[in-house]
């Protein structure tokens, strides 16, 4: 199988324990464009509820690796939360407000932008031992920084939480300490369930939800697939987790 079928087993094995939450888009909030900014660490077991609740409210935003060991963004999260912040912690310019703690932030995202259905879902409530077991099955990773180079534009990545490549993705980029536009691309009708060219279509011609993230995605990277990167420092643009992981380590890691 090799090293990276190992890791992708296992990501699925993680995925699983936690029900696969963080697939489907639920609904979607008005967030204005560029509000949001996620101070995160992957294989954080309280961000990962985070993310998935971002998966599922079908959210944009920037996300801020700031792993154990990381340096390069700790004095940001520092001026926005205080001698003892720690992740994941929010910043919402459109609402003025800095939030941290992943019970915080959920509340937060709910009430601001989801008014109607304000109440959390359980899920995000008792999922933290089942969380800790992920990021257990994963061996910590994407929770400590590793040596690299700074990247002087943001990547932009197209991923959904519970996705097992990207999530591979999502470590490295921890890992690394790269701060990326993060492209929530949950699953937006039945069709869109299972692996890309495999999905639930019951004999019927795949189609994207018109004016969708899917079909936006088709149109700017020709398929409907994640995890897809994008690097405006170097125009580049990848799918396939093996091949941007390669990239990753070539490009940045030292």
């Amino acid at each position: 199988m090799g090293r990276h079928g190992n890791e992708v087993k296992l990501s699925v094995a993680a995925s699983s324990v936690r029900q696969w939450y963080g697939s489907m888009v639920l609904g979607r909030l008005p967030v204005p464009a560029g509000a949001l900014t996620l101070f995160d660490a992957e294989g954080d077991p309280a961000c990962r509820l985070v993310r998935e609740a971002l998966t599922e409210l079908d959210i944009d935003l920037r996300v801020v690796p700031v792993p154990a060991g990381g340096e390069r963004h700790r004095a940001t999260l520092v001026a926005l939360g205080g001698s003892g912040a720690t992740v994941p912690l929010l910043e919402d310019r459109a609402a003025g407000v800095v939030v941290s703690g992943k019970d915080a932030i959920l509340q937060h995202l709910f009430v601001t932008y989801r008014p109607d259905e304000p109440r959390i879902p359980l899920r995000y409530k008792l999922g933290e031992l089942s969380s800790k077991l992920a990021t257990r099955i994963r061996k910590d990773r994407g929770v400590s920084a590793t040596p690299g180079r700074p990247a002087e534009q943001d990547l932009e990545l197209y991923s959904f939480e519970s996705s097992p490549f990207s999530r591979l993705v999502r470590e490295r980029l921890t890992e690394l300490e790269l701060a990326y536009q993060l492209h929530n691309l949950g699953k937006e009708q039945r069709a869109d369930i299972g692996p890309a060219g495999k999905t639930l279509t019951f004999g019927k011609p795949y189609a994207p939800v018109p004016g969708g993230k899917r079909e936006k995605l088709l149109a700017r990277g020709g398929q409907i697939k994640v995890p897809y990167l994008v690097d405006p420092n170097t125009g580049t643009s990848l799918y396939e987790s093996r091949d941007i992981l390669a990239y990753l380590d070539r490009t940045y890691a030292l």
